[in-house]
């Protein structure tokens, strides 16, 4: 009899839906039980984490991207002993800083939340992904696309929602890390990355080339081989 699969759940990030996973979802199903969180509720990374496990066997691994690796922390941090492994892919352990208020003040402005929510703008796409691929319509589309569904209401409470300082949570970590970010990334940066690892004993880092922020859309493949290493881990 086979054994059974890990139960992995994805957590999406800002304006981010299943769509997000849609390589990994494919890619990985032989070998995980995959589950995407749903963030188009709730007003708080708290309220977030917690809807996560109220819906989450009682051992788990857990992605979390961007906005999910906030809630990834707190997973581990209301429930440190259900985590049996962790991978977090661009983002941030460090509480909002000046500078990344004002970014997300900027993102609320560029909403047009007054007229007919349109998603995300071009400008703030520029961050999103590697320059090299805004012109790849398909990938901008699906990116649009997502902000679109997901809609201002949703935009307004992810946007507001504040990120605690996540270091003492990782350095608690024992299990199996992954930390992955596209090397391209200006959201979350490379040196930032390698800092987040080297806080965590034996975390394997990952830096994809040629990517931004946007690794799981952006660099599918890629992406999904480091996931299943660090499910075979």
């Amino acid at each position: 009899m086979d054994a059974p699969k890990t139960e992995l759940w994805l957590l999406p990030g800002f304006m981010c839906d299943a769509d997000l996973w849609r390589d990994q979802l494919t890619g990985l199903a032989d070998i995980a039980d995959c589950r995407v969180a749903d963030f188009s509720s709730g007003n708080s990374i708290s309220e977030l984490a917690a809807d996560v496990l109220s819906r989450a066997a009682p051992r788990v691994a857990v992605a979390g991207f961007s906005l999910g690796g906030y809630v990834a922390q707190d997973i581990v941090r209301q429930a440190p002993d259900r985590v049996e492994r962790l991978a977090l892919l661009d983002t941030s352990i460090r509480a909002d800083t000046p500078e990344r208020a004002a970014m997300k003040k900027a993102f609320a402005a560029s909403a047009h939340l007054r007229g007919e929510f349109v998603g995300i703008s071009d400008k703030v796409l520029e961050t999103f992904v590697d320059h090299s691929r805004l012109d790849d319509l398909d990938l901008v589309d699906r990116i649009k696309a997502m902000t679109k569904r997901l809609g201002a209401d949703v935009y307004l409470r992810q946007n507001g929602m504040v990120r605690e300082d996540g270091e003492a949570v990782v350095k608690s970590l024992r299990c199996p890390v992954l930390v992955l970010c596209g090397e391209n990334d200006v959201l979350t940066q490379m040196p930032e990355q390698k800092e987040l690892a080297g806080m965590i004993e034996g975390a394997r880092l990952v830096a994809i080339p040629g990517s931004g922020h946007m690794t799981p859309m952006e660099k599918p493949a890629e992406v999904t081989r480091a996931l299943r290493e660090w499910l075979a881990a």
